[in-house]
């Protein structure tokens, strides 16, 4: 697991989120496997962060693409993650994805440095549980 902070400090580490947590009591447990997203928004916050330590396996995990090879995926984010570095994130609304919700989305402003160059990306993401069951885990679906 790739991590963007060393040792103990990446604990005790601001969460890339923006959470204002740290990354031990925020998004950490999540990429760890540890803990399960209870929210769209909360998915979103990890995914995020994730993208920002290059979680690459967490990344894979979270957004399903049956059509495209694993091998793949992780070949083209490790790239991605190379070019681009996430310098923080806004969530501008979020609509449904709470606990008794089986979908939801999140709009959010994810400021990074590509090629030298600050850039946003503005989106709304969809998000649905797995196989449509509220017993399932919040999975990113695509972007609207």
């Amino acid at each position: 697991m790739a991590r963007g902070f060393a040792g103990a400090a990446a604990d005790q580490a601001a969460c890339p989120c923006g959470s204002g947590a740290t990354l031990d009591s925020c998004c950490g447990p999540f990429h760890q496997g540890l803990l399960k997203a209870q929210s769209a928004e909360q998915l979103m916050r990890s995914r995020y962060s994730a993208y920002a330590l290059g979680e690459i396996e967490y990344l894979i995990a979270t957004h399903p693409e049956p059509e495209t090879p694993i091998r793949q995926r992780r070949r083209e984010l490790r790239a991605s993650n190379r070019q681009i570095r996430w310098i923080q994130l806004e969530i501008l609304a979020v609509d449904c994805g709470g606990p008794e919700d089986c979908q939801g989305t999140v709009q959010f402003v994810a400021h990074c440095i590509a090629a030298g160059h600050r850039r946003c990306l503005e989106e709304t993401s969809l998000f649905e549980r797995r196989d449509g069951q509220l017993s399932g885990d919040w999975l990113y679906i695509r972007a609207l």
